[in-house]
């Protein structure tokens, strides 16, 4: 994207809510990434993961509970310090090694860089964990400029080609490549129209990409993580919605917090999915999906 491209979107649409990396200090209750009873067993030990929009949300709970198991972290985020520090500090805490970068996904040369730098510093890479997304809701798809369109595109799909592109001749025999997807992939969403339709492309891409040769040949597992409606940051930058409005129709009858998704990331990326490809887990609080 170039620097006039930047500027049309930037102009004609708040920034704000845009990016998964949101301000969490403004959030009430605040998100919760870090479970205090979640029991490691080393199952990522020394495994080098790369983790897109990690400073906060569903990416920083993976962040932390990827540094219990073990890992060494690559994580990225646009322009958030405060919640990039706080998931630092936390990863740190439990004793992982972690390389941070900042920048926009949706520019491919943004994703040479992390690339570049992971395998300068840890020599592998065995895990990319495709999460950096946004959202803006509109009630009319008349109300979806293009800037719009093209930024939410850019940043939830055409960030995750060019990070696997990157990737692919550093990705390890048996590497494993885990994408967000969501339940709107599956269910849609009349308000987040453009969102919905990237969230679809990412379970057909993940689908794809694991069945394609040059994948099966060396072992590398695709699979997708489907959360339902999760309490982070994202939510209230983009929706005027509380916490108890935000999840109540589910199963469980509450939103999710972050930390609870994270397991399925940490099982996607470990042997105990050894026989596992091409599939996307559902971590919704119970609703009953189709696909």
């Amino acid at each position: 994207m170039t620097d006039k491209e930047r500027d049309i979107i930037e102009t004609e649409e708040p920034k704000k809510g845009y990016f998964q990396e949101d301000e969490s200090s403004d959030m009430n209750p605040e998100e919760q990434i870090d479970n205090p009873d979640y029991q490691p067993a080393d199952k990522l030990k020394d495994k080098v993961a790369i983790i897109t929009g990690a400073d906060s949300g569903i990416g920083a709970a993976t962040a932390v509970a990827f540094a219990k198991e073990g890992a060494k972290l690559v994580l990225t985020d646009i322009d958030n310090e405060e919640d990039a520090e706080k998931t630092r500090t936390l990863c740190e805490k439990y004793g992982a090694e972690v390389l941070w970068f900042t920048g926009d996904v949706g520019d491919e040369s943004f994703a040479e860089k992390v690339v570049n730098g992971a395998v300068e510093k840890f020599g592998k890479i065995d895990i990319l964990v495709n999460n950096a997304a946004q959202q803006l809701e509109k009630e009319s798809i008349l109300e979806i400029s293009a800037a719009q369109l093209d930024r939410t595109f850019r940043t939830n799909i055409f960030g995750m080609f060019y990070f696997v592109k990157a990737a692919f001749n550093h990705l390890s025999e048996g590497a494993r490549i885990i994408n967000s997807a969501s339940i709107t992939a599956y269910r849609g969403s009349p308000n987040l129209l453009d969102y919905a339709s990237t969230k679809g492309a990412i379970v057909a891409f993940t689908r794809s990409l694991a069945l394609n040769k040059e994948f099966t040949d060396r072992k590398i597992r695709v699979n997708a993580v489907a959360p339902g409606p999760i309490w982070t940051p994202l939510i209230p930058a983009t929706v005027e919605r509380t916490k108890e409005e935000h999840g109540s129709g589910q199963p469980l009858g509450r939103a999710g917090e972050s930390y609870e998704c994270a397991p399925a990331y940490v099982y996607l990326a470990s042997d105990d999915s050894s026989y596992v490809t091409g599939q996307t887990i559902h971590v919704n609080g119970g609703e009953v999906v189709n696909g």
